[in-house]
C-alpha cells in the first residue's frame, strides 16, 4: 500500500498555545506511523484588529526537531488572496487526507474558501475537521453561521468527547452521522468514492440512507509527551528555593475567565485557612496582556475590538478586564502563592509540573484541555469541575477528584481529599494508558 500523504492544517510551531502544540504533535505522530506529512499553517490566524500577540517569541526550540516535516506558512486571515492560494497549494500536493483544526468560528470565513475548493477539486482527498468544540465559549451571534459555513464541506469529523458529537449533529440535523471508536469510516460520504468502497472497508455493512453518512471519529485528547520530565529534577530543593510548602497545587496556562482561576484562588484561600501545609503556583500569561497597552495602535484596537464584542457576543463580560490575581492580596494569600505571570517558553515548562502534586482545573466551561493532557505526561492527578469533558476523562477518586462548578466549598473538599487521600500516580498512568498519539494517529489513518 502506498504511503499516505496527510496535510495537517492549523497553526504551525511558531505560534503560542495548545492548538499549535496539538497540530505539531499530530504531525509527528502521523509521521511516526509511516505517513508523509506536511503542516499547512496560518501566517495570521485572526483579524488584525484583535489586540493580542499570538506568536511564540520566547521559546528557543520547537517540537519538530528531528522530524522531516515541512511547515508551509500560507494563510493570512486578513488577506483573502491567500485563502484560495492556500487551497491550490494544498491541492497541488494531492494529499490523501487534510486534517483541519477547528477551534474558532472567526476562521470559518477563510476555511470555507479552502475546504470548498478542496472538496470540489480534490475528489480523492478526505477532508477531516478536528473539532476542539462546535459551540464556542464566547457565544457570538454569528457562531453557528460561520461554523456551518466551513464544517459543511467535511467528509469526516474528529471529536474528543461525546458532547461535541452531539453539538455537531445539532448544528447540521440534515446530515447523517455515524460515531466510530476505531477510526473506520462506514460506507458513506467518504468511503464511497465514485460508487466503489474504499480499500479496507468492504467488510463494513452497506448503509442504505437517503443521505451520505459522515463518520465522527470519537477519539480523545492524547497525552502531550512533547515536554520531557527531567530525571535529575530535585523536587524538594526546587520547592525550598521557591518557598513552597509540602502540598503544591498548580494552575497552568493562559489566564482566561472560563478557566476559573478566580475560583481556584478563592478555594485555595479557604483551604489555606484550614491548613498551613499548602501552596499554590499560578503559571501562565494573561491572555489579553501580550501587547504594549500604551501604544496608540493598541488603544485603537482595544476600542474597535471592544465595540465589536458588544455588538456580536452574547456574553457581555469583557474578559480584558479580568484580573483574578488581584484576589491574592484581597484574600491575604500572596505569601502562599508563587506567581509566574508571563508566557512560559517550551524549555521552562517541566519544572512546574514536576514540583506540583495536583493540577487544578476548576473551569466554568471546558473543551478538551491541553493542560490536562500535559499534566498526564507527568502523572499528575487533577482536581476539576464537573463540566465539559472532565467527567469523561477523570474518574472521581481514581485518577483525580471532581467538584461541582462554581461551588467553592466543594472545591475545598476535593483539594483536601487530594491531600488526605492522595491519588496514586500509577492510577493516572493506568487511566491514560490508551490515550497515546500513536493510537490516535492509527485511528485517523484507518479510513
Amino acid at each position: 500500500m502506498s504511503t499516505p500523504h496527510v496535510i495537517c492544517f492549523g497553526p504551525g510551531p511558531k505560534f503560542k498555545g495548545g492548538i499549535a502544540q496539538y497540530n505539531t504533535a499530530l504531525a509527528r505522530a502521523l509521521k511516526d506511523e509511516g505517513a508523509q506529512v506536511t503542516i499547512a499553517s496560518w501566517t495570521q490566524q485572526y483579524p488584525a484588529i484583535i489586540p493580542r500577540e499570538f506568536v511564540d517569541k520566547a521559546s528557543r526550540s520547537d517540537f519538530l526537531e528531528g522530524y522531516d516535516i515541512p511547515v508551509k506558512y500560507l494563510t493570512n486571515w486578513n488577506d483573502p488572496r491567500t485563502w484560495r492560494a492556500t487551497a491550490k497549494a494544498i491541492g497541488a500536493l494531492k494529499p490523501d487526507k487534510v486534517i483541519i483544526q477547528w477551534y474558532n468560528p472567526t476562521q470559518g470565513i477563510p476555511l470555507n474558501t479552502i475546504a470548498k475548493y478542496l472538496r470540489k477539486h480534490c475528489k480523492r482527498t478526505e477532508i477531516l475537521f478536528d473539532l476542539h468544540f462546535v459551540a464556542a465559549k464566547e457565544q457570538s451571534s454569528l457562531d453557528a453561521r460561520l461554523t456551518r459555513m466551513s464544517l459543511r464541506h467535511g467528509h469526516s469529523f474528529i471529536v474528543h468527547v461525546y458532547w461535541t458529537a452531539e453539538e455537531l449533529k445539532a448544528l447540521m440535523p440534515e446530515k447523517a452521522f455515524e460515531v466510530t471508536l476505531d477510526g473506520k469510516r462506514a460506507n458513506g460520504e467518504w468511503s464511497m468514492v465514485n460508487g466503489e468502497a474504499r480499500p479496507g472497508h468492504s467488510e463494513r455493512p452497506i448503509h442504505h440512507s437517503p443521505a451520505p453518512i459522515h463518520a465522527i471519529l470519537k477519539l480523545y485528547h492524547p497525552i502531550y509527551t512533547l515536554f520531557k520530565p527531567d530525571p535529575a529534577f530535585d523536587k524538594e530543593a526546587w520547592k525550598a528555593q521557591h518557598n513552597l510548602r509540602k502540598h503544591v497545587f498548580l494552575f497552568f496556562g493562559f489566564i482566561r475567565k472560563y478557566k476559573g482561576l478566580h475560583y481556584c484562588i478563592e478555594a485555595f484561600a479557604a483551604l489555606a485557612k484550614q491548613r498551613d501545609d499548602v501552596s499554590l503556583m499560578i503559571v501562565g500569561e494573561r491572555f489579553w496582556q501580550t501587547v504594549d497597552q500604551r501604544k496608540l495602535s493598541t488603544k485603537v484596537k482595544n476600542a474597535v475590538f471592544g465595540t465589536l464584542k458588544k455588538l456580536f457576543l452574547k456574553k457581555a463580560d469583557d474578559e480584558r478586564d479580568y484580573d483574578p490575581l488581584a484576589l491574592l492580596d484581597t484574600l491575604g494569600i500572596r505569601d502562599r502563592t508563587l506567581v509566574v505571570d508571563r508566557f512560559i517558553p517550551n524549555e521552562e515548562v517541566p519544572p512546574y509540573f514536576q514540583a506540583a502534586d495536583t493540577i487544578v482545573l476548576f473551569y466554568e466551561t471546558a473543551t478538551p484541555s491541553g493542560v490536562e493532557s500535559l499534566s498526564y505526561n507527568f502523572k499528575l492527578p487533577a482536581v476539576a469541575t464537573r463540566v465539559g469533558h472532565f467527567p469523561e476523562t477523570i474518574t472521581d477518586g481514581f485518577n483525580g477528584y471532581l467538584a461541582n462548578p462554581k461551588d467553592i466549598a466543594d472545591m475545598v473538599r476535593v483539594m483536601n481529599a487530594s491531600i488526605d487521600r492522595p491519588i496514586p500516580r500509577e492510577n493516572v498512568l493506568e487511566a491514560t494508558r490508551t490515550m497515546s498519539w500513536a493510537n490516535y494517529a492509527k485511528a485517523v489513518l484507518n479510513g
